[in-house]
């Protein structure tokens, strides 16, 4: 009878999942196809309306609409005989409030290019082998950059100035600033912004993630600059600070990186790494955040670590001592978790050396 009840169980989780992954890629199709943007900016509509404010199909779009209202994302306005499609507040700012800590339509972007790869995905697990970020694609690097984009630019001057030791850092007159790993550059923006007598600078790997940041800056009317250069190849003695946000367990070859960092170090100098607040060990089950973590690695992070010959293979879950050990070859002296609390899924270090 227990194995009935387990069985009965395992399937109930697996059946909520399949109903949540539809979901998910419902919300990828209405934020892609601009509907959500049309409910929230020019009001409630008929699948009609809505197929002719976005030059979408009106067969489409009724079943879309319908699918939203069924799933409870939507609430239908019954009044003059024809169903006319709202999209409540809550949900306007989780699907297309850009500048909301809540905004989540970029999460379901990134699950649908993952979905994508699957087939190269099935190759690479057999394999051993990877599927590199290129391959995924600008939808991946537009999601990461849209999803961090409001925590940097309304949160991060605050996160910071919790450490006040590395604000000492960051106010100092003249400082040199590095954002390693820098994507579309919102955190690079962030940090000038916060810090503006600070000369800062994004490098980046990725030429199209430096495109997009430069031309991100440009709208900003940041000062920030931006370089396409691997970062083991950082110039020496150079930085008073080098940021690594979210970056580090993406990189192929990790301890390279963390010593080029540090001889790129002026005297005195210090890294801060953010990076996923996973717990300390591997004590399943785990939470939502080891969870959610867990299913970015095997579907993207991993994959686009292990694309590079003789890759760490980190994925997303880099735990604690994982990063310790990478500082430590790279022959820093000190690794402290620094006391930020409440920055999204995120754990702040302190690399020294």
């Amino acid at each position: 009878m227990a194995s009935e009840e387990d069985a009965d169980a395992v399937a109930e989780r697996v059946f909520t999942a399949a109903l949540g992954s539809m979901d998910i890629l419902a919300i990828h199709l209405g934020d892609r196809l601009g509907w959500y943007r049309s409910l929230a900016n020019d009001g409630p509509a008929s699948s009609s309306e809505l197929a002719q404010r976005t030059d979408t199909s009106e067969r489409y779009a009724r079943e879309w609409l319908e699918q939203q209202a069924i799933t409870g994302l939507l609430k239908v306005n019954r009044d003059g005989g024809t169903p006319r499609f709202v999209l409540p507040p809550g949900a306007a700012e989780v699907l297309t409030d850009t500048n909301s800590l809540n905004y989540l339509a970029p999460l379901a972007r990134m699950i649908a290019v993952a979905a994508v790869q699957l087939p190269s995905l099935d190759r690479a697990y057999r394999a051993g082998a990877g599927v590199s970020w290129q391959e995924f694609g600008d939808d991946a690097r537009e999601s990461q950059a849209d999803m961090n984009r409001p925590w940097f630019e309304r949160e991060l001057a605050e996160a910071l100035n919790q450490a006040q030791d590395l604000t000492s850092w960051l106010q100092a007159p003249g400082a040199s600033i590095a954002d390693v790993g820098c994507g579309a550059g919102w955190s690079t923006i962030a940090l000038a912004r916060a810090f503006p007598a600070a000369r800062v600078t994004g490098f980046d790997i990725d030429e199209p993630s430096i495109d997009l940041a430069r031309s991100n800056a440009s709208s900003a009317g940041s000062s920030a600059g931006f370089q396409q250069i691997d970062a083991s190849g950082l110039p020496p003695n150079e930085f008073d600070v080098v940021f690594a946000f979210e970056c580090i367990h993406d990189m192929p070859y990790p301890v390279e990186v963390l010593s080029a960092v540090r001889r790129s170090l002026r005297p005195g100098g210090v890294v801060v790494v953010m990076d996923e607040a996973v717990a300390d060990s591997f004590a399943p089950p785990g939470d939502d955040t080891e969870r959610l973590m867990y299913g970015f690695s095997l579907l993207i992070c991993l994959p686009d670590g292990m694309s590079h010959p003789n890759s760490a293979g980190t994925g997303t879950v880099m735990r604690p001592e994982i990063l310790r050990r990478y500082a430590s070859s790279a022959g820093f002296s000190e690794v402290r978790i620094l006391p930020i609390e409440g920055f999204g899924f995120f754990r702040f270090y302190l690399l020294v050396p």
